[in-house]
């Protein structure tokens, strides 16, 4: 194929390809080439018009700085975009921000020392919301920088940010849809409380950060008003919340028993099946007394004296209630109730009419998680410290009748690391219940990878959920939209600025932050004066749930844009998610529109440090992401993550060397069958003098290899369509690293010497055709995982490309180009089959070599390969020459006679597999299987079929029993075998064998001069030698036997150093080479 094929012109010069690269210095090179031609934002504008395809990205806060998860999270989704937009789409990837909410006010708080609401106040909501805004975008430079060096394309100028006045205005329509359905109330709920943020949290972000503690448990005694004598007995690992108490609780059905506690003279009373457990740690023989014995039922009414006076005015309370929450499992049976801080506590009391929840529910606690001065002895101090005086307290009074700790799971503040109480506050919710059914309908629709986590975790969540708190006392957020009058009896819900505007006849407002609008009221419409707007703001979790429609400010804006992008094609985030954005995207969209926000989300695990522990800064036990790109690449990095078992939503144990793996494993073979192919056209000119281009029509070439690899390299497209359809990404890396592994050790090895020209000119020009065209599709093929490596291929690699072929209207960037499409053409059943029996014989043959100590320099006589079938030997007869070079044999011979060679049969079961399947049945068979006879396995190989013990065993059988063909030992050959194959080598060497292989030797050591010394492939060298140690002369005679081998290798003679001119030559390269017990000077020279 000469350089006029195709009426293209010759090529001016050929790539230069280092033998050693540095990837992260070639990226850093591509980065600046994709910002020179701005290659992001052209690909977009290349792609307008195509299908649409779109993608959600939720938001991160940007007061942190990015860490591997989100890295991972990140790679995740620029790979499917990448490939969208490859495969045909247009892609719009805008990047967002988390603004407000707690990770920021809590950032805030502790620059200021903000302690509580009083602190704000001070300052005044305005000032402290600016402080807010001014941190919101700290590190945004730094997330860009890491995002990019990546290799992320997403759009920063063009981001969203949850503080911008047109996102929190769509905001306020999505809640305003919401409430007009009536999905919206305030109520009076027992909710999961941060102190240290002094705002309520929802159920889900209290359920995301559990922490091993250990905490008081101690029993405490209520004795009977009627009875002192006589005390009811209650188990609490919170004896902050006993100050509120107002009841106890027993179970209605559980038998409780009056006992006699004869060391301090008193009766308890407590649940019978708890009573060993309360004298369980005694020293001394527990002396009790069974007294009697009641259904908890009965004791129902019955008043106690409380622990404290506090709340003795309530003349319904401090009595016992029954309630079947109650469980026999801990403590003693008995539990008492604060309704202020629990649950089941205030629900029990509610029913049984001790408070009626309108503003007779104790709760002395303030904002910040300190008693108030109802609670006068404890007044100030935090409830968590209260513990201990409280104990003291009870201990002096005579009421501590056990005291001790207990270690278990308690929820902490996902933001400020701080133990959460459980307080009544007023709340804002949505409706969650009400629509459950529909939520599991939605999600009946969307296509999780992995999908246990859309059955299991997020099913069981959505099937479980409660009505959303999403109403936070704070400030820094997007404002709640409710007007109400001070009785609540009239509420206005807001749905725009416009809306505001014309309702309170305020002026045109640019910010609708707190500080903006608090003081703006809206007349009532029923004679209540003005209503006032409610001082909560959002949960974040609401905005960003609001998210497809906040980003494009819909309805007010880009309502046809939304539409087409609505619902979202690809999401991608961690597990933690799933109950987090997954679930608000899923709940909004639901309530809004019953119909699920997104088709496809691929879930992430979390990335731990290599010792399996959280990655710490403290701890220093993790290497910075940014080090890592920088030593091993983006590239590296990438494909590390998304093959890893994070990307299946498990756990990553991060692992550099496993980086450095990779790149050995993929990236090198890789580079090294591409800077192979440029050094063979080197050869092509300086021999030939041939420009090669590549000829996108050539017909399908005869040679048998070119076909198979072009056959691999269709098989690996249509196998990254269908994982990315489905996208499972991480099944990409295993078949790229397998197809690197069938280019390099097979295609290329096989062909090196007809990529060469050593078999004519036509053969070169058509391997390195076929060649280029696996490279070329390769590069495509990965573009979108490893888009930097991608690049600096494509970029040489386009040099050999016809200039009058059409690869799109821009082919300055590999990923401005299509993902190839599948040629089928290019299949052959026929010729992947008799390539796959030429590598199990090939990979037979070197298991023998490797086990005998047999280099494949050393040429040996024979390789016989025995099968029974005719088009085994026909496959493998096609493919001769490249099993007689690759095993450095003379001759193969070809055989179904196994007799001849003393072969013998050997069945050997997995009793494992076969027990499991036959259960008891199986031991007369394993028995039999002992008593198995050679004629009995030879027809079993035969027929796939055995009877045994009564049994018949089938084909499907046959992977639970293994054939071992047994060869009678010999000092001549060596045998080696698989399931379908046996082949025996002559492992005995002559004495012309052995001067060949020690030819091959010397041919080695040239080489490895020739690459030491920097020398192209068609860098024209000549070489010396002189003999320091030559035993017997035996390398000095293989020099004159293998003349001939060593000249057609060499192309020149190998001369002795004697004839070293002494002029016209200059040294390059001189080194002592040692070949078995020889020793010999090498020399290289080159012309002046």
């Amino acid at each position: 194929m000469s350089s006029n094929t195709n009426g293209s012109a010759p090529l001016t010069g050929i790539p230069d390809i280092p033998a050693n690269i540095s990837f992260p210095r070639e990226e850093e090179k591509i980065l600046k080439f994709w910002k020179e031609i701005d290659a992001f934002k052209t690909s977009v504008k290349l792609s307008e018009g195509r299908p649409v395809y779109s993608f959600y990205d939720g938001p991160p806060f940007a007061t942190g700085k990015p860490h591997y998860g989100h890295i991972l999270a990140g790679t995740i989704k620029d790979v499917v975009t990448r490939f969208a937009h490859n495969t045909g789409h247009y892609v719009e990837r805008r990047f967002g921000w988390d603004c407000h909410g707690l990770p920021i006010e809590y950032e805030i708080d502790k620059k200021l020392g903000i302690k509580a609401p009083e602190d704000v106040a001070k300052m005044g909501i305005g000032a402290y919301n600016e402080e807010c805004r001014s941190i919101v975008m700290t590190y945004a430079s730094e997330w860009e920088e890491t995002v990019t060096r990546c290799g992320r394309w997403i759009d920063f100028k063009n981001d969203y940010k949850t503080m911008n006045v047109t996102f929190m205005e769509s905001v306020w329509w999505v809640f305003k849809q919401i409430f007009d359905k009536g999905h919206v109330y305030r109520g009076f709920r027992i909710m999961p409380y941060s102190t240290a943020c002094a705002t309520p949290l929802s159920n889900f972000e209290a359920g995301s950060n559990y922490k091993d503690v250990i905490d008081p448990a101690v029993v405490v005694s209520f004795p009977m008003v009627d009875d002192p004598k006589t005390a009811f007995l209650a188990w609490t690992t919170t004896p902050w919340t006993l100050p509120s108490n107002l009841a106890l609780c027993v179970h209605p059905e559980f038998e409780y028993w009056k006992i006699h506690d004869q060391e301090t003279d008193s009766n308890f009373v407590l649940l019978g099946s708890r009573v060993e457990s309360f004298y369980k740690d005694y020293k001394k023989e527990p002396k009790y007394k069974v007294l009697e014995k009641v259904k908890g039922s009965s004791l129902v009414g019955t008043k106690y004296t409380p622990v404290f006076p506090f709340f003795k005015e309530n003349s319904r309370a401090f009595v016992v209630v029954a309630d079947a929450y109650v469980t026999d499992d801990s403590g003693t049976g008995i539990v008492h109730n604060a309704p202020g801080f629990g649950e089941d506590d205030l629900r029990v009391c509610l029913a049984h009419n001790i408070v009626t929840g309108e503003g007779d529910v104790p709760c002395p606690v303030d904002a910040a998680g300190r008693y108030t001065s109802e609670v006068s002895a404890y007044s100030g101090v935090y409830v968590k410290d209260a513990d201990k005086a409280i104990q003291k307290d009870l201990k002096a009074s005579g009421r501590l009748i056990r005291q001790s700790q207990i270690s278990h799971q308690y929820p902490f503040c996902w933001r400020s690391d701080t133990p959460l109480i459980y307080k009544a506050i007023p709340c804002w919710f949505v409706r969650v219940t009400t629509v459950t059914d529909k939520l599991v309908k939605n999600n009946n629709q969307t296509y999780w990878v992995p999908d246990f986590v859309k059955e299991k975790r997020f099913g069981n969540w959505l099937e479980g959920a409660r009505d959303w708190n999403i109403s936070r006392n704070r400030y820094w957020g997007t404002p709640i939209p409710l007007w109400a009058s001070e009785d609540f009896e009239e509420i206005v819900a807001v749905g725009s600025i416009e809306e505001l505007m014309k309702l309170s006849g305020c002026e045109r407002l640019e910010d609708i932050h707190r500080h903006h609008i608090d003081h703006i009221t809206i007349p009532s419409k029923t004679g209540k004066g003005v209503l006032r707007r409610v001082p909560e703001v959002f949960d974040c979790w609401f905005e960003s749930g609001s998210m497809p429609y906040a980003q494009k400010h819909y309805p007010f804006e880009g309502k046809e844009e939304f539409e087409k992008s609505f619902p979202a094609q690809f999401i991608a985030e961690g597990l933690d998610q799933t109950r987090g954005w997954f679930y608000t995207l899923m709940v909004l969209s639901t309530h809004l529109f019953d119909k699920p926000p997104f088709q496809n989300v691929i879930v992430n695990g979390m990335v731990l440090a290599s010792d399996g522990k959280k990655m710490s800064k403290r701890l220093k036990n993790y290497p910075d992401p940014t080090d890592v790109m920088n030593n091993h690449g983006a590239d590296a990095l990438r494909l590390y993550l998304i093959t890893s078992p994070a990307v299946r939503a498990d756990t990553l144990r991060f692992s550099e060397p496993g980086i450095k793996q990779l790149t050995a494993k993929a990236f090198l073979p890789w580079y090294n069958a591409y800077r192979f192919f440029f050094s063979q056209l080197t050869v092509l000119k300086k021999d030939y003098d041939i420009d090669f281009v590549y000829n996108p029509y050539a017909p399908t070439p005869e040679n048998v290899m070119d076909r198979w690899i072009l056959a691999s390299t269709q098989s690996l497209v249509q196998f990254v369509r269908t994982e990315m359809g489905a996208y499972r990404l991480y099944t990409v890396t295993p078949r790229l690293v397998a197809f690197v592994d069938q280019l390099t050790n097979w295609y290329v090895r096989f062909n090196r010497r007809r990529l060469k020209g050593e078999y004519g000119v036509e053969e070169s020009v058509t391997a390195n055709q076929t060649l280029f065209e696996v490279l070329l599709t390769l590069t495509k093929v990965m573009a979108p995982f490893t888009p930097f490596i991608a690049e600096l291929m494509y970029q040489n690699l386009k040099t050999c490309l016809p200039t009058n072929w059409d690869q799109g209207p821009d082919d300055r960037s590999v990923h401005f180009l299509l993902f190839p499409e599948v040629k089928s053409q290019y299949f052959n059943e026929d010729i992947e089959r008799s390539v796959s029996r030429l590598q199990a014989v090939i990979e037979l043959g070197r298991a023998i070599r490797e086990k005998k100590n047999l280099s494949l320099k050393t040429p040996l006589q024979e390789l016989i390969v025995i099968h029974p079938s005719d088009q085994f030997h026909a496959d493998i007869r096609s493919l001769e020459s490249y099993i007689v070079e690759e095993l450095n044999v003379r001759t193969i011979t070809l055989t179904k006679d196994e007799s001849q060679f003393g072969i013998s049969y050997k069945l050997l079961p997995d009793h494992k597999a076969l027990g499991q399947k036959l259960q008891k049945a199986y031991d007369p068979v394993r028995k039999a299987f002992a008593k198995l006879d050679e004629a009995t396995i030879t027809e079993y190989v035969k027929t796939k079929k055995l009877k045994l013990a009564g049994y018949e065993f089938q084909e499907e059988d046959l992977l639970a029993m293994q054939i071992v063909r047994e060869f009678k030992d010999s000092p001549n050959y060596e045998a080696q075998s698989s399931k379908d194959v046996l082949v025996i080598l002559d492992i005995v060497q002559d004495e012309i064998l052995v001067q060949e292989g020690l030819a091959r030797e010397i041919m080695n050591r040239v080489q490895r001069l020739r690459k030491k010394a920097g020398l192209q492939i068609t860098d024209d060298v000549a070489y010396f030698y002189q003999m320091e140690i030559d035993p017997k002369e035996g390398l000095a005679n293989v020099l004159v036997s293998q003349k001939d081998f060593l000249l057609k290798q060499l192309k020149v003679p190998l001369r002795p150093l004697s004839e070293f001119p002494d002029s016209g030559l200059a040294e390059i390269a001189r080194e002592v080479q040692e070949v078995e017990s020889s020793k010999f000077i090498l020399l290289l020279a080159r012309d002046k």
